[in-house]
């Protein structure tokens, strides 16, 4: 596995999905409990790492309270040597190769043998570093949702995100001011 340290976004979104199944999130239980629950958690975020074990899930899981740690950091001090623990513990230094149209670019690879969750923390703490350097450390939030603790990194041009998953979250706040519109009228 290779990641182009200019491409952060994918990165960025898996590690906002993947802080968001921890339990508690969402005003649910663990997201991903199981293997089964990994695998499809996988495969709706388009990841190809192949099929998960008992114990990939247990790293995932450890995994995913490190992201959490980095992505709600006080400060980007924090974010960054968390986040570079991660990729420094699950990848090898960073290469310039030429892309397709001959440009050089930075990757950063998987070591071989890499466990599925040393795959994916190499690609969600690449993504978060990325984002941090780019975007600045005010694009790691907190929902505004007051019915959820989700948090997320915001990727977006504008900067504007309010919710770690606009399509509930942002939803059910248009809805409830939908409805109180509606008895209020």
């Amino acid at each position: 596995m290779q990641i182009l340290l200019t491409d952060y976004q994918q990165g960025a979104a898996v590690a906002t999905a993947l802080v968001n199944t921890l339990p508690g999130i969402h005003r649910g239980g663990d997201a991903l409990p199981g293997p089964t629950e990994l695998d499809r958690w996988l495969a709706d975020n388009d990841l190809q790492l192949g099929r998960s074990a008992r114990a990939d899930v247990l790293a995932v899981h450890q995994l995913r309270a490190e992201l959490f740690d980095a992505i709600t950091a006080p400060d980007a001090a924090t974010l960054a040597a968390r986040a570079g623990r991660l990729t420094s513990t699950n990848g090898v230094a960073p290469v310039l190769t030429p892309d397709d149209n001959g440009r050089w670019q930075w990757q950063v690879a998987a070591p071989p043998g890499a466990g599925l969750a040393g795959r994916l923390a190499l690609l969600t703490a690449t993504g978060v570093l990325a984002t941090l350097r780019s975007l600045g450390h005010d694009r790691f939030r907190e929902c505004s949702s007051p019915a959820c603790t989700g948090v997320f990194i915001d990727t977006s041009r504008a900067g504007r995100r309010r919710y770690c998953r606009p399509e509930v979250c942002g939803n059910r706040i248009n809805v409830a001011a939908y409805r109180a519109r509606l008895t209020s009228s």
